[in-house]
């Protein structure tokens, strides 16, 4: 098994949720790091995938909100600084397409997920470096692990969706 680099800076992990029922809140956490190991990345049934991000790296585009997340109302982001994803098994669907499932912890909370994952395709970057692009999506209810503060609007329904829709975007290279 070699080891594989994420490019952080052509890698994302982005989330959306509903917000007053009507619009989403979208954000990224913008610090993480990856342990990937796989025989070939072509192949991505090969691979050992596990994911450290950092809580309080949490970025909506608005302080107040950011904060709020970091707070105990939601991540708790001081007492648990890490959310964690490690791979389980890797299903191959189709040429370009898997199903990764593993392990999810946030808020000290672990449930199985899966992620539908394309594989984007490879190429050489412009220093002769091959890389390798996938795109991994899932949803997860928000309240099965522990982030259940709300509120009720006036009109009916409540501030924040249950459902967040997670996005990682990566770009990887050989170690």
């Amino acid at each position: 098994m070699a080891k594989w680099n994420i490019d952080l800076g052509h890698s994302a992990i982005n989330f959306q949720v509903k917000h007053m029922m009507v619009s989403k809140v979208k954000g990224v956490f913008e610090s993480y790091t990856a342990d990937i190991e796989a025989t070939d990345l072509a192949d991505l049934s090969t691979a050992n995938i596990n994911f450290n991000i950092d809580t309080a790296s949490i970025n909506t585009r608005s302080d107040d909100r950011d904060n709020h997340l970091k707070s105990g109302d939601f991540f708790d982001a001081d007492a648990y600084p890490t959310i964690t994803f490690k791979s389980t098994n890797v299903t191959k669907k189709s040429s370009d397409e898997y199903a990764v499932t593993g392990e999810l912890t946030i808020k000290g909370i672990t449930k199985s997920v899966t992620f539908d994952t394309e594989f984007n395709g490879k190429g050489t970057n412009p220093w002769g470096q091959e890389v390798y692009g996938f795109e991994a999506e899932t949803t997860i209810n928000r309240d099965e692990f522990g982030l259940t503060w709300n509120a009720a609007l006036e009109t009916g329904g409540v501030l924040v969706g249950k459902d967040i829709k997670v996005i990682v975007e990566l770009e990887v290279n050989p170690a």
